[in-house]
């Protein structure tokens, strides 16, 4: 019992800080409330997923989907951070993990025949890009 008691864990804010400086440097990026369905935007986040910067770029260039373009600036975001904050340079990079999630859906009638209405859900996702080093 004496050496349960004698040993103390550290407070939470220190256990946090030495998480963060022990974890490899990361950047992320983050676009809020894109107006594009979800679903659209996961098959072209799918096809950069774990490759390098340099590669994902390409990839998303020869991409003719409206997704790809929003890919593609939030990516750039991604790596500005890890080279400006994270002071990491853009030839080890890679993209580590991304995620479509979805965001709020705006509702909107559609009139149909006999005086009936439908609901159209206009949806909205959260895009996620996180790039890591190699080394």
């Amino acid at each position: 019992m004496n050496t349960q008691s004698q040993i103390r864990r550290p407070k939470r804010s220190v256990q946090h800080r030495q998480k963060q400086e022990s974890e490899t440097k990361e950047a992320r990026a983050v676009a809020r409330y894109v107006r594009l369905s979800p679903r659209k935007a996961r098959c072209v986040v799918n096809a950069i997923r774990g490759k390098s910067v340099d590669e994902a770029f390409e990839i998303l260039q020869m991409s003719p989907k409206k997704a790809a373009r929003i890919v593609e600036k939030v990516l750039a975001s991604a790596v500005a951070n890890a080279e400006n904050n994270a002071k990491l340079s853009r030839e080890s990079l890679y993209v580590s993990h991304c995620v479509v999630d979805d965001g709020p859906r705006m509702k909107r009638i559609w009139i149909r025949g006999r005086g009936r209405a439908d609901i159209i859900q206009r949806r909205m996702c959260h895009i996620t890009v996180v790039v890591k080093s190699k080394d």
